[in-house]
């Protein structure tokens, strides 16, 4: 069913599946036993490496003491290409694997899912399964995903997103695939793994949780059963973000943000997203930008697009982020949770808009002694006339566009594009 089918007055509404989780301190120590149980025997481990950790090798030597044979491709990529898919595909088949595990973030998770998918289709090439349910076969290989990270829901949701790296390089294609057959068999979330995660990198991953509790709860789509879950992960990341960030080896921190990631991923499963995110990926597939970081520039500029059509829900928003609204119209309490989200931005210590991004932007790697990996290059972000033209023009065309609170046209979203690379945040309180 497509997103523009689920906006017209059509009283049918589609909750996509989730897989069985295991979730708490410790819980990654059980994928040898569990892996088992689910029939692996030759196991794919799909990760970015995680540079400065240990944490892949302990999962693979876990695995291989369970008498699992294990394979690693260890070259996922931020903002996954289609060529890490491909690659890992035919290493996959090269070694007769039967199964597939992802270690880190989105990136990781959103490939091996993509990986998947172009296994149980004979490797045909995963851009053809852009767009939703476009897969064929609706059996592929299980898979545990382990997170590493308390921001994707990757792990839980029934969509991944690759970057498309045979289209006109002057025009990169950034996509969303949606597909019930690319859900996982088990998610691990375990906030142990996330207590050496950067202050940076845990602060970005941080919003893309709000991004994801924010949008379906004030979406077009306005699905009751994503409602109560978004309203909550957007509560816990208000409570529990700025310990997360600034005092890693805090347990109830990492811990209510491990819920927060997962129950807002819950919520836009079936209650879809908004442009948020369709700036993120189209900004990531111009200048490979992280996406959680994409996300907090994007968000307080797209709340206060947003507004005039949900001032209810934004004043709901506005209590679970613990404002007391008592004597608030609606719209001044949605102004208020508009302030709240600029000072938690603030407060953990993101850029706030694009054309401050730079390489010391991101993340130390996991040991603090460089940049990350895939980040040592970042392009310098423009700005200018042509580049917000091209990034609109990419929004529009978004998978998670026609689920945005308020209709998008290239002359209402252009201005937004624009405020995201150049404007100032303080602008948006006046």
């Amino acid at each position: 069913m497509q997103v523009d089918e689920l906006l017209k007055p059509f009283p049918i509404k589609e909750f996509h599946p989730f897989p069985r989780a295991l979730m708490g301190p410790g819980a990654h120590e059980l994928i040898g036993p569990e892996a088992l149980k689910l029939g692996f025997r030759k196991t794919l481990v799909m990760t970015s490496g995680l540079r400065g950790t240990d944490i892949v090798n302990k999962i693979v030597e876990s695995m291989k003491y369970h008498g699992l044979e294990v394979v690693v491709y260890d070259k996922v990529e931020s903002n996954p290409k289609d060529y890490n898919v491909m690659d890992s595909v035919a290493l996959y088949q090269e070694n007769a694997c039967d199964s597939f595990v992802s270690i880190g973030g989105g990136s990781s998770h959103d490939a091996c899912k993509g990986a998947r998918v172009s296994v149980a289709h004979d490797g045909r090439n995963v851009n053809e399964f852009e767009g939703f349910n476009m897969s064929e076969n609706p059996k592929n290989p299980p898979h545990i995903a382990v997170s590493t990270t308390a921001g994707t829901g990757s792990e839980t949701s029934w969509a991944y997103v690759i970057t498309d790296t045979t289209t006109d390089p002057d025009n990169p294609h950034k996509y969303v695939a949606f597909d019930d057959a690319s859900v996982t068999s088990l998610a691990i979330d375990d906030p142990v793994l996330y207590f050496d995660c950067p202050v940076d990198y845990t602060a970005q991953c941080g919003f893309d949780v709000l991004a994801h509790a924010s949008e379906p709860y004030v979406s077009r789509l306005d699905f009751q059963p994503s409602l109560g879950n978004a309203l909550h992960a957007i509560k816990l990341t208000n409570q529990h973000l700025r310990a997360a960030v600034w005092n890693g080896q805090d347990l109830a921190g990492r811990e209510g943000m491990m819920y927060a990631q997962y129950i807002a991923a819950q919520a836009f499963n079936s209650g879809g997203l908004g442009i948020i995110h369709s700036i993120s990926h189209a900004v990531s597939a111009f200048y490979d930008t992280h996406h959680g970081l994409n996300n907090a520039i994007a968000l307080p500029r797209v709340w206060a697009f947003n507004m005039p059509a949900q001032y209810k829900r934004f004043a709901d928003i506005a209590r679970a982020m613990d404002i007391d609204t008592h004597g608030m119209t609606d719209v001044q309490a949605a102004e208020a949770a508009l302030a709240a989200s600029i000072r938690l931005l603030r407060d953990v210590g993101i850029t706030e808009k694009f054309t401050e991004v730079t390489s010391d932007t991101y993340s130390k790697n996991r040991l603090g002694t460089g940049p990350t990996k895939f980040y040592e290059d970042a392009k310098v972000i423009s700005g200018d006339d042509a580049d917000v033209d091209r990034i609109t023009n990419h929004v529009l065309g978004d998978a998670c566009t026609p689920g945005n609170a308020k209709e998008c046209t290239f002359e209402t979203v252009r201005p937004v594009v624009d405020h995201c690379m150049n404007g100032d945040l303080d602008d948006l309180l006046q």
